[in-house]
């Protein structure tokens, strides 16, 4: 190793001992279309599974976690902000349809601290194996003199691959479907900032055990959904005519993105579940405020033909009971010593009717809540 490149900031060996750290980890997500082992230039992975499709379609998608990063590195808890990256770029897939197949993490970090990354890792698989995809290599990189020493951000890349026909079926959004909220765990990884500014004066964690208990409880240990497992058999099953993941935004940015010009979504207002009824009260907002920012307790929608409510709400709260258990589970395997994981008492929720798809008029907004 070369003593310039260390005291430069930059630490080799400590590298390696990350990637010997991380490797059954990595291995745990790994299919048998995984060619080859972690550490070489590149990952390769089978394609040849894209035979038994009529007309395949490729599906990527890349995003990060935002300022919850903050909190995680605040509070020193960092085995669920994996998870939240997964289910950030699997989500989005999930809408057109398409099943994940591999993944891949970016990190930069002020200074590697390879015990520190290695929980990041595993909470990163851990969110792979919930997608049910490989998390099949990533980079992670020091930047001393960019960052601060103890400071990381992180990306996330994830390919996928669809029919053809199912992502022309979950573009057949029309008058009369009905819109099923499937729960979320709470505010996911969107709304950080809002929440930063309201709790954290001068950037520093409150005072209040209870408002910090809030931070740590309801907002970092809460993980953002993967909502693969709960609606696969709604696509496979043609019972949807198409789905929305609510993030950055919230109703009012996300909904509108798969309707048609001639569409508007109309929704029954609900009672906020936490973490929001906190959220509302301490930033005084109102919930048009709370609807653009937040997914408010339902952070997937499925719209479906009203023939198909009591199936699709059957099949969508069977795959919500197999993925609480799930993850409790799989949480509880991988992260032994931390004990006190709960599920949200938002996700505890079922998926039921919150709105309807209406014909617009060229003066109506496209979102209206009643």
């Amino acid at each position: 190793m070369s003593k310039a490149y260390k005291a430069a900031g930059v630490d080799t060996v400590a590298g390696q001992h990350f990637v010997d750290l991380i490797k059954p980890a990595v291995r745990s997500t790994q299919s048998s279309l995984v060619v080859g082992g972690l550490g070489g230039f590149s990952a390769i992975y089978d394609a040849s599974f894209l035979k038994e499709y009529d007309h395949p379609l490729l599906v990527s998608s890349t995003d990060g976690v935002g300022t919850k990063l903050t909190l995680a590195q605040m509070l020193n808890r960092h085995n669920t902000i994996g998870l939240d990256l997964v289910a950030m770029c699997a989500n989005d897939l999930l809408v057109c349809g398409a099943k994940a197949h591999f993944f891949l993490d970016y990190v930069a970090v002020g200074r590697l601290n390879p015990d520190q990354l290695t929980i990041v890792i595993e909470s990163i698989a851990l969110g792979c194996r919930l997608a049910e995809c490989s998390l099949v290599g990533g980079e992670t990189a020091e930047h001393p003199g960019v960052m601060k020493k103890d400071d990381y951000d992180l990306a996330g890349f994830v390919v996928g691959a669809v029919e053809k026909s199912v992502v022309e079926s979950l573009n057949q959004i029309e008058t009369g479907d009905i819109i099923i909220g499937i729960p979320s765990s709470g505010i996911h990884s969107n709304g950080v900032s809002l929440i930063r500014r309201l709790f954290l004066a001068d950037g520093e964690l409150p005072e209040s055990n209870q408002e910090k208990s809030f931070l740590e409880n309801q907002i970092l240990l809460s993980p953002t959904v993967i909502y693969e497992s709960v609606v696969r058999k709604i696509i496979d099953r043609s019972l949807s005519t198409g789905m929305a993941h609510i993030t950055g935004g919230g109703f009012y940015e996300n909904v509108p993105r798969v309707l048609a010009p001639n569409l508007r979504a109309e929704f029954k207002t609900w009672s906020l579940p936490e973490p929001f009824t906190t959220i509302q009260s301490k930033g005084n907002l109102s919930l048009q405020e709370m609807h653009s920012v937040f997914n408010c307790g339902y952070g997937y929608l499925v719209m479906v033909r009203p023939q198909n409510i009591d199936l699709a709400l059957s099949e969508i709260n069977e795959g919500l009971t197999n993925y609480r258990s799930k993850l409790k589970s799989e949480f509880e395997q991988t992260f032994p010593l931390f004990t006190d994981f709960q599920i949200s008492e938002s996700l505890k929720r079922p998926a039921q009717v919150i709105g309807e798809i209406k014909n617009r008029a060229d003066n109506q907004p496209k979102i209206q809540f009643l």
